[in-house]
């Protein structure tokens, strides 16, 4: 991984961080893949997100630990965003906030989907 002021590039395989770390960031992906791994015991990603995506938003806005292993997929270049730089932003562009809730509930609505087993078929 080699950092400048304004992000980190990762190299394929890095690991940008582990389930169950504390958090207080969340990221921006400016150019690259990243995959969001939920169990690693089978290592197969439930979601990649690339460029403009974020992601660690969670743990910013609630302080819990982070609830998945995010890791490169080839090269990403990833820029870091602090609680204080997010509400800086959000002052300066409150529809941002707006914007992130809708990503949210995509998300969430994409999982619930996802989950829903699907309805046998009556012959």
């Amino acid at each position: 991984m080699r950092q400048n002021r304004l992000g980190h590039l990762y190299h394929d395989g890095d690991v940008i961080f582990h389930k169950g770390d504390q958090g207080n960031s969340m990221f921006l992906i400016q150019k690259g893949t990243i995959e969001i791994i939920i169990d690693e015991t089978s290592d197969s990603p439930i979601n990649t997100l690339s460029d403009g995506d974020f992601f660690g938003e969670m743990s910013l806005f609630t302080g819990n630990p982070r609830s998945a292993t995010v890791r490169s997929k080839g090269e990403s270049y990833v820029l870091t965003i602090d609680e204080l730089a997010f509400m800086l932003r959000i002052k300066e562009d409150p529809m941002l906030a707006f914007r992130i809730l809708d990503k949210l509930y995509a998300r969430i609505h994409s999982l619930n989907i996802e989950s829903i087993p699907a309805k046998p078929v009556e012959a």
